[in-house]
């Protein structure tokens, strides 16, 4: 099992970024979807976590601005991130829940 997260990057407050989590060796749409970030020195913590039949939950910083979505055709999860702020900024990792199977990060920096 492999995953793979990428479209991080540096962006300024307000704007926003499409994370995208690609996966090989598993079929994801029999899986919950979790999206982790950890910023340098602090715990990692749980951004949103998506159910088999689309249902989302979010951490309380994030709601309202973040959206997880995915696509089973394409095997792929997804975070669009919009209204971003300095301290979303973070290594953004896609996780199967109740799994030990981690993507490696991508960096989002929200900076001026």
């Amino acid at each position: 099992v492999q995953l793979q997260a990428y479209g991080g990057g540096l962006v300024q407050p307000g704007g926003c970024l499409r994370l995208s989590c690609a996966a090989s060796g598993v079929d994801l749409s029999r899986r919950f979807m979790q999206w982790y970030r950890q910023a340098p020195g602090k715990q990692r913590q749980l951004v949103a976590r998506i159910s088999t039949t689309g249902v989302t939950n979010y951490r309380d910083s994030v709601r309202g601005r973040f959206t997880i979505s995915r696509d089973n055709a394409k095997n792929a999860v997804y975070l669009q991130m919009n209204s971003l702020k300095p301290e979303d900024t973070a290594f953004y990792y896609c996780n199967i829940y109740l799994s030990d199977y981690w993507g490696q990060g991508t960096l989002v920096t929200v900076s001026s």
